[in-house]
């Protein structure tokens, strides 16, 4: 039975005649009891980070903006918005406690029809959607632009995360806001110095920030980020300075509020900080709610406040989810990479900040002189794999695919035209899991790697596949490949065929039919795809289920076989439907394309048309006579 603290408690505390300074500290702990009980019940969430930002949000929203009392839709309202994302659960937790968002849903966080995983402007409240890190202050100059273009009052203030300051649009924002002397611009630094699940200074060390912030022209406080008396000394210093932006270097604690998920004693176990992502088992969520709750009636005990009342909220509507195995693809991923090492010393592994989650740690463990750690810095990372690769290394580069697809797809290019062998692996890919939302769902990155030459693009369906799938890439494959690997368990373990050989261009058939014929990939869509044949057999109608891991390659003789006398075909994309392996499977089966194939020439107009077949008189052939 999930506890929440209703909107009439934090109205009942805010009316009291305390201190401002004690009121803003209940009202945060009872911020940070909701967001517990919000996560615990979404079953995942980000907790470290929205606990370490809560006291300055809560001081955002409670003393410093105009935004509750003008309203989110006057247009010279203070705007608030994270970079980071990840402590978007602490920020729906004050939005309900001012009665801006509904407890129904703030309880349906990570839900369909609910709160977004990361903020995203659908949700009432949020003004900037997040994504790959280091966007928010180039959006919040552009905001600032408009409002002094449109004659607007209001101030903007933008939350970003310590490491997110190793992405390096930030200073490409900084630099520009700066010249621009965009006073009305504030940026907060929630410094609590721990990155997803490492101490920034192990990842990449930021150095001195006050003097690196300066040297860009910007004003700079420093202040406790969890101290309300330090908060109003600071927003009142950056208020009396004008014709320069602003950022303040809040220090923090990651997990402030309850003691065992507090940086640095949370780091001390295993050396990772472990309550940065996901819900917290039952026995820790007690212990964290039963602390904060005292803590919170201890200080209304102090002012002669009654009891915190409790409201439970019921579970029963959760729909139940459906049984999954323990294979994760990315798991096995990350064992046959060790294994791999063990034979080759000419690779290495490139990470983004991502490696527990990308199953890496295992490597980095046993090869530490084998493996980069990059930062959050998906296009250094590329470039410097680029680097490697021209010196004779092959470089192994991971990172969610939403971010690396396409955050760094012009440095990927730029590789591929050097024609060196890399491994890119688009970890999280496709649209499950679904609870963080649009900004890590990878549903373009066979389009944006397919349209690049000499590129391989693979997604196994079992750990089986996968091993297969790496010593393609690694030992066999001659070009540049791309792995796409889901994150998540597999919803059913993909059983193939004992006769099947991992062979580029070829899948699988996993049901026979000759009603209809489904191509699909990844264990996901293969066990929807297993469950619609099931499903389709009741009512005796056969569908060939084939596992298709090739995303962009194709034997056409075997694609024939496998189709033959099958009219209905049908293609299961864990992808948007432009660009997946249906777009590509239609060349073969109904449609003639001319383009630019391979890389593209450079000459005059009429000579580099000729080469790429592009020419007129060589259309006329192509079309006419059949000639290639």
């Amino acid at each position: 039975m999930m506890k929440i603290i209703s909107q009439s408690e934090f109205a009942r505390v805010w009316q009291t005649d305390i201190n401002s300074y004690s009121k803003l500290s209940l009202i945060a702990d009872m911020c940070r009891l909701n967001t517990l009980s919000a996560v615990k019940r979404a079953g995942s969430g980000h907790l470290g980070s929205s606990f370490s930002a809560m006291d300055i949000v809560v001081w955002l929203y409670y003393r410093e903006m105009n935004v509750v009392k003008v309203g989110f839709d006057n247009p010279h309202r203070d705007i608030y918005f994270s970079s980071k994302g990840h402590d978007v659960p602490g920020l729906y937790a004050v939005l309900f406690s001012l009665g801006i968002i509904s407890e129904e849903l703030f309880l349906k966080l990570r839900c369909l029809g609910g709160l977004y995983g990361h903020p995203d402007v659908s949700n009432f409240g949020i003004e900037a959607n997040s994504g790959s890190l280091g966007m928010g202050i180039s959006k919040g100059r552009g905001m600032v632009w408009a409002k002094k273009h449109l004659k607007l009052s209001g101030r903007v203030f933008v939350m970003t995360g310590d490491g997110e300051f190793q992405e390096g649009q930030n200073y490409e924002a900084l630099q520009g806001a700066a010249h621009l002397g965009q006073s009305q611009l504030t940026v907060i630094l929630d410094h609590n110095k721990v990155q997803s699940d490492k101490p920034v200074k192990e990842i990449t060390d930021l150095g001195d920030l006050e003097t690196k912030f300066s040297s860009f022209g910007w004003h700079v406080e420093r202040c406790d980020g969890n101290d309300f008396r330090a908060l109003e000394r600071t927003f009142a210093k950056i208020g009396r300075i004008k014709h320069r932006p602003k950022i303040i270097i809040a220090d923090t604690i990651k997990g402030k509020g309850v003691s065992f998920m507090e940086h640095p004693y949370a780091l001390k176990e295993k050396g990772t900080y472990k309550w940065h992502a996901g819900a917290p088992d039952d026995a820790s969520y007690e212990a964290a709610f039963d602390e904060l709750f005292q803590n919170i009636n201890c200080k209304l005990t102090q002012f002669s406040l009654s009891q915190l009342v409790i409201k439970e909220v019921c579970d029963e509507e959760q729909p139940a989810q459906k049984k999954v195995s323990d294979e994760y693809v990315v798991k096995a991923y990350g064992k046959a990479l060790v294994e791999l090492a063990a034979e080759r010393d000419d690779f290495v592994v490139l990470d983004a900040d991502l490696a527990a989650d990308c199953r890496l740690r295992d490597f980095e463990k046993k090869f530490p002189e084998k493996f980069i750690e990059v930062g959050i810095a998906e296009q250094d990372m590329v470039s410097m794999a680029g680097g490697l690769a021209r010196q004779g290394i092959l470089p192994i580069v991971n990172s969610f695919g939403a971010f690396l697809a396409s955050r760094a797809n012009e440095q990927i290019y730029t590789n591929t035209c050097e024609k060196s062998k890399i491994i890119y692996v688009c970890h999280y890919a496709g649209l499950i899991p679904a609870g963080p939302g649009r900004s890590h769902q990878c549903l373009r990155d066979i389009s944006l790697f397919g349209a690049l030459p000499d590129m391989t693009i693979i997604q196994p369906c079992n750990t089986w596949e996968i091993r297969e799938a790496l010593d393609y890439c690694v030992n066999q494959s001659h070009q540049s490949c791309m792995l796409r690997l889901n994150i998540g368990p597999s919803p059913r373990i993909i059983e193939l065929p004992k006769e099947y050989i991992f062979t580029k261009g070829r899948g699988a058939v996993l049901t026979k039919g000759d009603d209809a014929i489904l191509f699909a990939y990844g264990p996901v869509m293969l066990y929807e795809a297993l469950l619609a044949s099931e499903i389709l057999a009741k009512e005796r109608i056969k569908l060939k289920v084939v596992n298709m891991p090739w995303l962009n390659s194709v034997d056409t003789k075997w694609l024939k076989e496998v189709s033959a006398g099958i009219t209905k075909i049908f293609v299961l994309e864990d992808h948007s439907p432009v660009g997946g392996l249906g777009d590509f499977l239609l060349n073969y089966l109904a449609v003639k394309k001319f383009g630019v194939v391979g890389l593209p020439a450079c000459g005059r107009p009429d000579e580099v048309l000729k080469f790429h077949g592009l020419d007129g008189a060589t259309l006329a052939a192509r079309i006419y006579w059949g000639r290639e």
